[in-house]
């Protein structure tokens, strides 16, 4: 085994999808899925269809690519993998919108309703989004009081590695130790997780050879840099945008008669920025 810090990192979605989206290794996005799906009460799958398999095309200079990974099961339903190693925002939105379009792009002009199938969403988060300590759950559509299930269609799963810190190494199979690989702190437990669940062991040899590859790892580098350089402009897309706000309240607290001192408080702004947009404005 290579030392971690030879590894590719396996949150990188470029990483992700060659190990687990690619022909060769179906049986290990199989295997992930049916931890994934058990440990949410449902029945494991037999088989799966890739739609977008992993080929050569699918490179980090083209930014037409898409590393997330699509596949059916043999009765049609739909299934979407997406990693995101870095914070977009409105994920929940974000999440439900890719959730539609999937859901709605199953029919031609004309077809009928009954043709839908149902559509599932698993997004691996490596930050927080939900207010609460699972690392693990999993949306569906049902009535509030009763639980009644409205329809069965649709099915959203949120995996955070984020809140795996204090989760010590289980003594047995599960979807855990599979997210456990792909956060990949360290590696001094890789064997213990592979034999809680023997195909990581395939997925472990899969991510050795890739970091091992000169190419694999050119290709994993510069995707690195286009998935930290997008983290910043969001970051500093949304930074200017909180700032602009706080500006635009400000000012209008100043219009009202408000002490600087006061709004600066209110704000969060400092009082020589507020001194200057007095006299701006």
């Amino acid at each position: 085994m290579i030392a971690m810090h030879d590894l590719l990192d396996p949150k990188n979605d470029f990483v992700f999808k060659r190990i687990f989206g690619s022909e060769e290794n179906k049986d290990i996005l199989l295997a992930f899925l049916n931890r994934t799906f058990t440990e949410a009460g449902e029945s494991p799958l037999t088989e799966i269809i890739l739609m977008n398999p992993y080929t050569d095309k699918d490179s980090p200079r083209d930014k037409q690519s898409i590393f997330d990974i699509q596949a059916k099961t043999v009765d049609g339903q739909l299934i979407n993998v997406e990693m995101q190693l870095f914070n977009k925002y409105d994920n929940e939105k974000r999440t439900l919108f890719y959730w539609s379009k999937q859901y709605s792009d199953q029919l031609e002009e004309g077809q009928s309703y009954k043709k839908l199938r149902k559509c599932v969403t698993i997004n691996i988060l490596n930050f927080t989004i939900l207010p609460n300590d699972r690392y693990h759950s999993v949306f569906h559509l049902r009535e509030d009081q009763s639980g009644i299930t409205f329809i069965d269609d649709i099915e959203i799963h949120i995996m955070e590695l984020s809140k795996l810190n204090q989760q010590n190494i289980p003594d047995e199979g599960g979807l855990l130790n599979w997210l456990l690989f792909l956060k990949s702190e360290d590696t001094k437990n890789w064997e213990v997780l592979k034999v809680n669940e023997p195909t990581l062991g395939k997925a472990m040899t899969a991510l050795e050879f890739l970091s091992q590859d000169a190419e694999a790892r050119r290709q994993y580098e510069m995707r690195q840099k286009a998935l930290h350089d997008e983290a910043s402009m969001i970051e500093g897309a949304r930074t200017e945008g909180e700032t602009k706000g706080k500006l635009e309240i400000a000012q209008n607290l100043i219009q009202m008669g408000m002490d600087i001192s006061k709004v600066a408080q209110a704000t969060g702004l400092s009082v020589q920025e507020l001194k200057k947009l007095q006299k701006t404005h």
